[in-house]
């Protein structure tokens, strides 16, 4: 197998770090971004040239550009780029300031565009790519007091997946990773609050009782996943990572069918005398 070169945005801990690490025991190279790239150093000691640590804020477009472009130059090519970096914003909708809310889309959604963006450039010259974009279940489906952070998802899959069409010939593939619960920190230090309002407490109580009840995935295994991913012939447009993503969804999508089938004579209704047009 060819050794593949990556892009990894926010590969300092948490899933980042894990691909990165992945990639690289097998023998890949990876340019690795973070915020701060001494949380890198250990990567590099151990990797040496087959890692290149850069510095990397996705919300700053002119360093995104910077940084794919380094990539580029040090490793030749670009074979996959794994939009990763981003954090949860927890609160209420009437919680959150309109700075936590433009954060939020900055972070999440524009960030994976700027990498994309300067990305697809190279992949296209290459007639070959894969963009990884990290979503998570939280892009097909919606909770309580995680409105900004589902707003931020939900777009990025959107985005993905009009992507994908765009680029379905010219040899660049396209999938959107939907984890669920995980060990990691995204929910701590990585995550945002915004100042609560009492009459949402009783729905935070509830949401925590829901994530009490929940069994977390173990982050580690998901780097032999993200391996098969890659070096799959055909790879998928969207895969759930954890256990807990296909039953929610399905649930999801059927309750999403039968409102709208419950509904329907006033969708048609809506239609207007176009649909009288088109039967004559």
């Amino acid at each position: 197998m060819t050794s593949k070169i990556w892009f990894i945005t926010g590969a300092s801990k948490g899933f980042g770090r894990i691909w990165a690490e992945a990639a690289l025991a097998r023998g890949d190279r990876v340019a690795a971004t973070a915020r701060d790239t001494s949380t890198l150093e250990d990567l590099v000691a151990k990797y040496g040239d087959a890692v290149a640590a850069l510095p990397l804020d996705v919300n700053d477009k002119p360093a995104v550009d910077a940084a794919v472009a380094e990539a580029h130059r040090r490793f030749g090519r670009l074979d996959v780029v794994i939009n990763n970096a981003g954090y949860g914003q927890f609160g209420a909708i009437e919680e959150v300031s309109e700075a936590d809310a433009r954060a939020q889309i900055e972070t999440n959604l524009f960030g994976a565009l700027w990498v994309t963006q300067a990305a697809l450039p190279i992949m296209r010259a290459q007639k070959s790519g894969h963009i990884i974009q990290i979503s998570s279940i939280g892009g097909v489906n919606a909770f309580g007091l995680l409105g900004l952070y589902h707003a931020s998802k939900w777009a990025l899959e959107g985005l993905s997946q009009a992507l994908s069409q765009e680029v379905k010939g010219l040899g660049i593939n396209v999938t959107i990773v939907e984890p669920g619960g995980y060990s990691t920190d995204w929910s701590g230090a990585s995550a945002r609050t915004a100042r609560p309002i009492d009459a949402y407490d009783p729905a935070r109580k509830h949401r925590a009782e829901t994530r009490g009840r929940a069994v977390p995935g173990d982050p580690a295994a998901t780097g032999a996943a993200m391996l098969a991913i890659v070096d799959a012939e055909e790879p998928p447009l969207r895969i759930f990572f954890g256990d807990g993503g296909l039953p929610m969804t399905r649930q999801e999508y059927a309750d999403r069918i039968a409102l709208w089938e419950k509904w329907d004579d006033v969708s048609v209704m809506a239609q207007g005398a176009a649909k009288n047009r088109k039967a004559a």
